[in-house]
């Protein structure tokens, strides 16, 4: 299911891919509000700074299950059916403490931002870091080793205490990464 995710946003455009757009009724607002901040509680307190209470928010529905939350003309958020909300990059380059960071090394660059997702050695080893012990299914901040932003918005397939102790395998999703065509499009 997953993977198909990935797959939808690879190849996303929204001249072809929109099915139709909604402006959210206040109660539902208050809901995706509530959700977003269990989700990411960092964003509380600038949350009416992003999403004020009375300006309306916008649901673009796209093909395949693909929704974003957009205010005032600004994308913010994306989901697959009812899954975790998922900032965009340009929401964390604003503001780049939304998310917990893990950083890979130099030499995985490339890779990240062709749409690999990042095995565990890549998070493990010299000039990579995790300084937070984080849960299996966690968003995360794709950092890099000597940049100052976010290439890719990840999400975790191991907790980094199992990343740290099986080294092995694919340890991170990769879901939106820099220049990938909902960058483009976005942009």
């Amino acid at each position: 299911m997953f993977k198909k995710v990935l797959i939808i946003l690879c190849r996303f455009s929204f001249s072809e891919n929109i099915a139709g757009q909604t402006q959210l009724k206040s109660s539902v607002q208050r809901g995706i509000r509530t959700k977003i901040t269990d989700q990411y509680p960092a964003l509380e307190p600038i949350l009416d700074d992003l999403m004020p209470k009375k300006t309306p928010i916008v649901l673009i529905k796209g093909h395949e299950h693909i929704s974003f939350l957009q205010v005032n003309n600004e994308f913010l958020f994306f989901q697959h059916f009812d899954g975790p909300y998922y900032p965009t990059l340009k929401l964390l380059h604003k503001y780049p403490c939304l998310l917990p960071k893990i950083q890979v090394d130099r030499g995985a660059i490339k890779f990240v931002l062709s749409g690999a997702n990042i095995m565990c050695p890549g998070l493990t080893s010299k000039g990579a870091r995790m300084d937070v012990d984080l849960p299996t299914e966690s968003v995360v901040a794709i950092m890099a080793e000597g940049k100052e932003h976010a290439l890719a918005i990840g999400l975790l397939k191991m907790s980094t205490e199992e990343i740290r102790k099986i080294n092995k395998g694919n340890g991170c999703d990769n879901i939106h990464h820099l220049n990938d065509t909902l960058w483009k499009e976005l942009s």
